[in-house]
């Protein structure tokens, strides 16, 4: 009975069926055929795809390391010229900012003492010159004492001889005894020894001063010529000349004003020569070399200039970036990287900033 119901249940009259399939006709559905689940549509899924695409590509390119912006400065060639010798500024011929050329006059010095000293060495010259004129020169007086010498000595070898002969007949008849003859021996020799000493310095009179005392005067004189060049020297200094072209950056003496030796009077900037330098960590020197050409720029002159790497040196000191050994890092060294304008730039000073973008 069950069974029987349930197929009841399940199956429709002819007549409901009827206006089933109208309707079904009606609707435009086939009951005939099996229901389709509806068809999804995709491009809900596209958007969402695109939308979170942007989304990276946004984050991607807010949080990227751009490139690394480095600071440097301008530097040039510097000299400070000072004076080796104290004095008092009586004239000055160059000042701040202008332009200056190797060996030109910037400023003169007075010191008294220094010219007192100068005419002393002169002096002191003069008389070595004097002397060893005097020890190369044979003086007729000198001359006529030595031979005034060599005739008294003459005069008494004479008398030696004589009285030698004497005392040899004396002896030989036995009224003199030996030791006067022997005295008169002795005798006859010291004369004869004087004869030769007068004899040698009248040679010596005549031929004038000793090689050795020749050689002592031309010393004296190579000594004093010396000094007078030290002097000399020192008045030079009292004229103080620029060591090379340039301009004049820094003065510091005024007319009047004394100075000591070593004291700085004009600072010279060679700004032909000027170049940038850049302190980088070791890390940012990937792919840079010596000869390479860097674009920099000025925020000064408002503009940019070509630049070549000519040094790139170790400098004593650590960068910022310090080491963690938690992490395994290490201090990275710093280095100086100095690059030259390829072109002269004009205006270009020392102390302006210099700007240059590196990748990380």
């Amino acid at each position: 009975m069950k069974m029987a119901f349930r197929k009841h249940a399940f199956e429709l009259s002819p007549a409901r069926a009827g206006r089933s399939l109208a309707l079904s006709r009606m609707s435009g559905t086939d009951p005939m055929k099996p229901a389709q689940a509806p068809r999804r549509s995709l491009l809900p899924l596209l958007v969402l795809a695109v939308l979170a695409g942007l989304v990276i590509g946004a984050v991607w390119w807010a949080t990227r390391p751009g490139p690394l912006l480095i600071q440097g400065e301008v530097a040039a060639p510097r000299v400070d010229v000072s004076a080796r010798t104290s004095g008092r500024v009586t004239r000055i011929e160059a000042d701040l900012g202008q332009r200056v050329e190797g060996g030109q006059l910037l400023a003169e010095l007075s010191n008294p003492q220094l010219v007192t000293a100068h005419a002393a060495a002169a002096s002191g010259l003069e008389v070595a010159r004097a002397s060893e004129a005097a020890a190369g020169a044979t003086r007729p007086e000198v001359i006529r004492a030595r031979e005034a010498e060599l005739a008294a000595a003459q005069a008494d070898l004479r008398l030696a001889e004589e009285q030698l002969g004497r005392d040899t007949g004396l002896s030989q008849q036995g009224l003199r005894p030996q030791a006067a003859l022997d005295q008169s021996t002795r005798n006859l020799d010291a004369a004869a020894g004087r004869v030769e000493a007068a004899e040698a310095q009248l040679d010596l009179a005549r031929a004038g001063a000793s090689p050795e005392e020749r050689e002592v005067a031309a010393a004296q004189v190579a000594q004093a010529k010396a000094a007078l060049a030290q002097r000399q020297a020192d008045l030079d200094e009292l004229r103080i000349f620029a060591p090379m072209s340039g301009e004049i950056s820094g003065r510091t003496i005024e007319l009047g004003e004394n100075v000591g030796p070593g004291a700085p009077l004009f600072t010279i900037v060679d700004l032909d020569q000027a170049w940038f330098t850049f302190n980088l960590r070791e890390d940012l020197l990937a792919g840079l070399a010596m000869g390479d050409r860097l674009t920099i720029r000025i925020p000064a002159l408002d503009t940019e200039t070509e630049a070549e790497i000519t040094l790139i040196n170790v400098q004593g000191q650590f960068a910022s970036w310090r080491a963690t050994r938690a992490t395994g890092d290490f201090d990275l060294r710093s280095f100086e990287l100095r690059a030259r304008p390829v072109a002269p730039l004009e205006g270009l000073r020392p102390g302006m900033s210099a700007l240059i973008q590196l990748d990380r």
